[in-house]
């Protein structure tokens, strides 16, 4: 399954709901749904602007997913200003161009410790349990419920 990181707190932002674009520089050609990646870098600045304690947040994890259905193009600030409440980006982010268009987030009930990787990626977790391998477990027990929950 495609994955992508997002530094935190953007990455819990969007698994709430609360961040339904997610701005970047380069246009992807991928929709629909991929998995959330924390990296271990938080953006302190982004974090007191919302209110957010840093302490509490989790990173090199897969926290989530969610999906991309359309993918908005930026011509000005004043327009990427515009849709400030739906990517909740800092004056760093306002020269990103391409706005990734989310819905449908739902969080992991156990995160996935993961290495991320930059742009979209393969994350290749197996259902089968390995003996000894946390990884596997958690990936495993997160499927079943998925599965469940949603049949």
């Amino acid at each position: 399954m495609k994955c992508l990181s997002v530094s935190q707190p953007y990455a819990d932002l969007i698994i709430q709901g609360k961040k339904t674009i997610e701005l970047r520089t380069w246009n992807p050609k991928y929709r629909g749904e991929f998995l959330v990646h924390a990296p271990f870098k938080i953006k302190k600045d982004a974090c007191k602007k919302l209110g957010i304690d840093e302490t509490k947040i989790l990173t090199g994890v897969i926290i989530g997913r969610v999906e991309i259905y359309d993918v908005k193009i930026y011509n000005s600030v004043s327009e990427l200003k515009s849709d400030s409440k739906k990517h909740l980006a800092t004056e760093e982010f306002l020269r990103h161009r391409y706005g990734f268009l989310l819905r449908k987030p739902g969080k992991l009930r156990i995160p996935i410790p993961y290495k991320g990787s930059l742009g979209f990626f393969d994350v290749s977790l197996g259902t089968k349990v390995k003996e000894n391998d946390i990884k596997s477990e958690l990936f495993d027990e997160e499927h079943r419920y998925q599965w469940i929950s949603k049949h």
